[in-house]
Formats: structure tokens, sequence, C-alpha cells
């Protein structure tokens, strides 16, 4: 019932918001769009048929309360599939488990995980000599946590693997959060302002760190902000057993009512869609008939607004804000730039390791083995790792209580998005331009003047849109933080009166202007001069390397951008000469694996078989949790008989996902041991060739989904995939 009242509030907002973005996205057609033109390529093509990752691990069977190894592998839309062994996952078994790690956060220490567990039950802790929640059997662990979901707990033997598949974890955590695709002009603009405008009817002003994932589960994320309080509040004081046992029983519980609205949530929000879709021809139509005449309409309404709210506005951007735009910015500019400087500098490294290495090794046959590790650098997470971590370094510290900033992970994990495909432009572009050059070039000297000819060139496009998007990222930052602030403030002396601006607008327009948006774009306007000043004076003192917004950097390839909408080059397929097979086995893995036997952990790793619930579970009950809410809901009733309205009981239906292509053999990864100078500064002229170590291949897909036939369901050919976790909810791949 709440989980219904929650859904249809938002859906109001997300029609009103719908006919709103649509509006703007036809006026951005039609007036087009004036902004700089990037200088490197974008990759059209994501990484179809590439694995990430593969290797074995140690996982903790919470139904047996045991530790198996698992062979796990992470395919290219970055979930995480866990088959019973290698030999399973290259017969194309269906794997035991599937996440989609969104909203999740990677702990590598017990004592994180029990504290955040204790902090989820509160008045629920071990007492001293009690059995903590989780023992690890080796120093090494790594878990999934989440304020919702269920607990995924892993181990391995030794720091650098641990170091190595936290990378990769935090890799696919990074990306299944930007589930949200921002190709939807109209849809995902309308979602994400519902969500907003929603919070905001809450008095829930500021960033949100539960904005992760695809758009069923961020919604599912804000119902159980509303109901996880009512529910600790009815349920926890009722549990029984010693704290560790009550702490496990809440969060099966936890994740069987997150398992059920992300059901009831699906359903409700694919009608909403599917009714404005309905309404999308006719609202366009008279979109594009009555252009002038909303502009017009919407003009008039602003400069009402504008002229009863801006005064206010001002002297609250003058007091509140204003003084402290330049400490924002100068906190958001340090790491940032660090790590796009680092991204320079990997790259660098990388090409100036292979030239080295072609010219050492063997002209064309070996620079076809590069490239084709090369071609996949922004895809992986061990090499990119060094990039993301400057971004660790971001603290806005009192800003963030004046500003009502949750958390600064929203501003991070957006900053190492961009660093992602900003180094994948660059390897892109750096192929085309060898690619064009290879059948002009005579000998390995040619050869070698070419790579850091066109390595120059391109770290030259680099830094000019490093630049741009950095000042892009500046400025968005700035308004997440401020706008949400001053909204909050003029909320007392404004919110009530927009009511008698609703007259202004024509019955016939009321789809495409709404009050409130037009009330958000006034404030917006009161404090966009201070943002765009304070980022143009930092590109002025050139303390970051940022180009002043008058630099244009003329292209000097003008054919460049027409190869851009092309299928990205097979370096094996085109000049490696080698046989089909073994081209697919070599072009499999982006990260080489450090562990592929099947180990043993100092104790306990059972020999026995799998229980029979991770063997054939009933497929309409969800795995994860003992028999899902009927259990539960019957352990709650020995304390309380009579008190049915705990839980309901449910029969969700199981999604199977596919198992994911990619079986060959994971190739090892070659180090070649080299010194390598740094990166010459932009701007300057390189200097000469170093070396360093290979990587592996991916392509470019920015969100973490669709392993899952189309339509979601299982059909009757294929298997019941059997996952330990609640994967009808939170894996949709």
């Amino acid at each position: 019932e709440k989980t219904g009242k929650v859904l249809g509030e938002f859906c109001r907002c997300y029609k009103e918001q719908y006919g709103v973005a649509l509006f703007n996205s036809v006026r951005y057609e039609i007036e087009g769009n004036g902004g700089p033109q990037a200088q490197l390529l974008h990759r059209k093509v994501p990484l179809e048929d590439h694995v990430i990752y593969s290797g074995n691990i140690f996982q903790y069977i919470e139904e047996n309360k045991k530790w198996r190894n698992r062979f796990c592998v992470v395919p290219h839309n970055y979930g995480l599939v866990l088959y019973e062994n290698k030999l399973a996952y290259e017969r194309e078994l269906p794997p035991r488990v599937l996440v989609n790690s969104a909203g999740y956060k990677i702990l590598t220490s017990v004592d994180q995980y029990v504290e955040l567990v204790n902090n989820s039950l509160p008045g629920v802790t071990p007492k001293s000599g009690q059995s903590p929640i989780l023992k690890c059997p080796t120093d090494f662990p790594l878990i999934l946590w989440h304020p919702y979901a269920r607990h995924y707990y892993f181990c391995v033997m030794t720091g650098k693997e641990q170091e190595k598949w936290r990378a990769v974890f935090q890799d696919c955590v990074r990306h299944c959060n930007n589930g949200i695709s921002e190709d939807s002009k109209v849809e995902a603009p309308a979602f994400t302002d519902a969500v907003r405008m929603y919070r905001q009817s809450k008095e829930q002003y500021g960033t949100w760190d539960m904005l992760c994932g695809n758009e069923t589960q961020v919604l599912s994320n804000l119902v159980m902000e509303e109901l996880l309080p009512e529910l600790r509040s009815t349920i926890g004081p009722r549990l029984k057993g010693k704290a560790p046992e009550r702490q496990r029983t809440w969060i099966q519980i936890s994740d069987a009512v997150y398992r059920m609205v992300y059901e009831q949530t699906n359903a409700q929000y694919d009608a909403a869609m599917a009714r404005c879709e309905q309404e999308r021809p006719q609202l366009e139509s008279t979109i594009r008939t009555d252009m002038d005449q909303i502009i017009t309409s919407k003009e008039h309404l602003a400069s009402k607004i504008r002229a009863f709210v801006l005064p206010k506005a001002e002297v609250c951007v003058r007091n509140h804000v204003q003084p402290y735009i330049s400490s924002i910015l100068e906190a958001l500019m340090t790491p940032t730039s660090q790590g796009f400087a680092e991204a320079r500098e990997v790259f660098f490294k990388e090409v100036t390791d292979m030239n080295m290495n072609v010219v050492n090794e063997g002209g064309l046959e070996k620079l076809v083995e590069y490239m084709e590790k090369l071609s996949h650098l922004a895809f992986h997470p061990v090499k990119m790792q060094s990039c993301y971590e400057k971004m660790d370094q971001l603290k806005l510290e009192g800003l963030q209580q004046r500003f009502d900033v949750s958390s600064t992970s929203v501003f991070k994990q957006r900053a190492q998005i961009y660093m992602r495909q900003q180094m994948d432009d660059a390897v892109y572009t750096f192929e085309t331009l060898l690619h064009q050059e290879l059948g002009k070039l005579h000998g390995k000297d040619d050869l070698c003047k070419s790579i850091q000819r066109i390595l120059e060139r391109v770290l030259k496009k680099f830094d000019y849109d490093s630049s741009t998007v950095r000042k892009k990222f500046f400025r968005e930052a700035l308004l997440q933080i401020t706008i949400p602030f001053l909204l909050k403030k003029l909320a007392p002396t404004c919110k009530g009166e927009l009511a008698k601006f609703q007259e202004l607008i024509f019955e016939d327009f009321a789809r495409f202007i709404l009050v409130e948006n037009t009330y958000e774009e006034v404030v917006l306007q009161s404090v966009m001069k201070d943002i765009m000043q304070a980022v143009k004076e930092a590109a002025v003192q050139r303390k970051h390397n940022l180009y002043r917004d008058s630099m244009v950097l003329h292209n000097s390839d003008p054919n460049l951008h027409l190869l851009g909408e092309g299928i990205p080059i097979d370096w094996g397929e085109e000049y490696s000469g080698q046989p089909e097979a073994d081209k697919r086995r070599r072009a499999k893995q982006v990260v080489s694996v450090i562990q592929d036997d099947e180990g043993v952990l100092p104790y306990e790793v059972p020999a026995s078989p799998e229980p029979p619930e991770l063997q054939e579970p009933d497929p309409g009950l969800p795995p994860s949790s003992p028999s899902g809410v009927k259990e539960i809901r019957e352990a709650l009733a020995q304390e309380s008989p009579g008190d049915a309205d705990v839980a309901s009981e449910s029969s969700i239906p199981h999604a199977a996902p596919a198992s994911p292509k990619p079986q060959a053999d994971v190739p090892a990864e070659a180090e070649v041991p080299h010194v390598t100078p740094a990166s010459p500064a932009p701007g300057a002229d390189s200097p000469s060739l170093a070396t360093g170590t290979s990587c592996q291949q991916p392509s470019n897909q920015e969100r973490g989904e669709d392993v899952t036939p189309p339509g979601g369901e299982c059909s009757p050919s294929q298997p019941t995939v059997t996952t330990e976790s609640g994967e009808g909810m939170q894996t949709e791949f």
C-alpha cells in the first residue's frame, strides 16, 4: 500500500515532467547547439564479446555457512557472474549468481562492514565475546554492502589479489550506478526531474546517494527510503535471538521487501512510460505547430516570476552562496584536474611503451598485438585505478554541511566516468589516425616516427577536450551543490506564492510549461552568472590547464570526424594473419588473471555438494532469502501469531539471464619491463620513446544492462538461473 502511494505520486510528477522534457527536446532539435566541437572521436560500438575480468574467488554461502571457490566473470555489461567453477563457464552452464552492483559499496575490512550493519539496526549490537556477524578465513575480504538489498561476501588469499578485485568491483559499481541512458533526450531528463521534484515535495533537497542504477532500481530506492524507517520500527523490536542472528534476519527481511518493491515498481513505472509514449505523437505535433506561442507564453510567465523571485534570490546568492563559490570550485578542480592529468600520462606511457616494443620486437606483427591491448585501455580497471584514485582526495569539508551535500560520491563517480570516456576517445582517435597511416609506411623507422607524430596530435586534442569536459563538470557540480541550497532557503518566502502564477498559462500549453520548473530556472539564472564567471577566471589563471572559452583548436584532420561513425578497427582480423579461433582467444579479456587454479582456503572449504536450495530452487521464490517473505513472516508469527500485517506472501517471477557468451581461455597479460619517461606537458613537444606494460581488451558500453533475453522473462527452452541473490530485482543485465 505504501509502495503504491509513493509510486502514484511519482508517476504524476513523471507525467508532468515528460511534457516539459519533450518540449525542450523538440526546441533543442530545432534551434541546435552552439557548443564547442569535440576534437577527439567517440567510439560508437560497445564492448561486445569481451570479458573485463575473470578468475577464482572465494564466496561465503549464507545458506550453509560455508566458503566456496567460485569462478567469477565480469562481462562487457559489468555484471558480476559467478559460476560453480571454470569448467561450468566454459560449458556455458547457467551461473550460480548474477549481481547488478548498482548502489553497492565495496568494503575491504570486516570492521567496516560490522559498523555499517550495526548502524542499519540501531540498538542491536553484539556483546563482547559474541561471534560477529561474519568471520573471514583470510585477511583479505571483499564485501558488497547495500543499504536495502542482500550483501555478498568474498575473500582472496593475497593483498595483490584483493587490490585487483577491488578495482574490478569498483568499476562494476561505477558503471552500473550510471544506469540511466544519457542518449534518451526525453525519458531520462523527465525521470531525473520527477525524482528531484518528488523529493523536494518531501522537503528533501541536496544530492542523493541512491540515484543509482536503472530507473526501476532508482525508484525502488526512493520507495525504500520512506518505507525502511517504518519497517524498522515495526519489525526491529520483535526480532529474537542473539544480536548477530537478529542482524542477519533483518538483512534478509530488508532484501525480501526490496525485491517485492522492485517488482511492483517495475510494473507501475512501465505502465506510466507506456501511457506517456502513447500520448507522445499528439504532444509532439502540438509542440511543432505552436512552438512560437509556447515560447512566448513561457517567457511571459518567466518575466512575472522573475519580478517576484529574483530580488530575493539575488540577496540570498550574495549573502550565502557567492562567498563560497571559489572555495567549492578549488576543492573540485584540484583532484579532477589531477585525475585527467593522470589519464593523459597513462595514455602517453602506454603508447610510448608500445612504440618501443614494436621497434625492438618486430614491426607490424607486434603492432597488431599491442594495438589489440591498447584499444581497450579505458576499460582496464587496474590501469585506470591511478586516475580514479585522484578523485578520492575530493573533500568539501565545512562546505558539505553548509550546502546539505550528504556525500561527495556523486561528484567523484561523475568525474571518473568522464575520465574513462576521455581516455577511450583518445585511444580510439589514435587508432583511427594510425590505421589511416599504415598503408603509407615503409619499415620500422617510418612506423616509429608515425606513431610518435600521431601521439603528439592526439595529446593536443586530449588537452582541448579535457578542458571542455572539466569546465562542463565544474559548472554541473556547482549547480548541483548551490541550486538545492537556494531552493531550500527561498522555499518559506516563495514556494507558497507560486500557485497564483498558474493562471498565466494557457490550458492548451499546460503540459509543456510548469510554474515549478520556471521558478527553478529563474533561481538558476540568479546564480549562473557567478558560476560562469568563477570558471572563466579559473581558466584565465591556467592553474589547472584549462583553456579559455575564446580559444578554438582548429581541426587539423578535416576528414577525421567522418570516420567516427564507423565500427572499431579489428586489428587481429586485418593484420595478424592468425587462425580465427586463436584470434578470438587472444581478444577475450581485458585484465589478466592473477590466480586461475582452484585454490584452497586455510580452513573449512566444504567438499560436499551444494545444498538442495542452491541446486533447484523453487522458480516462484527469490533464492536469496529463506523461502522469501513467507518464512520470515512465519518466523515472526512465532513471536506474535495474531499479527499478520508485517509482510505479505508473494510469488515473484524470476528472470533467467542467459550466460555470457565469451568462453575462451583467459590470456595472460604480458609485462615488458622498461623505463618510461613522463609525458610531455600539455602543449610541449613529446620526448622520445619509452616502454611499459601492455593492456587487454574491451570496447565502450556505458551501461550495465541486458544480458537477459528481450522482455526479461525466461523462455521455456532456457533453464531457470539459480542465483544466490534477489536477481529478479537486483540483477537486470
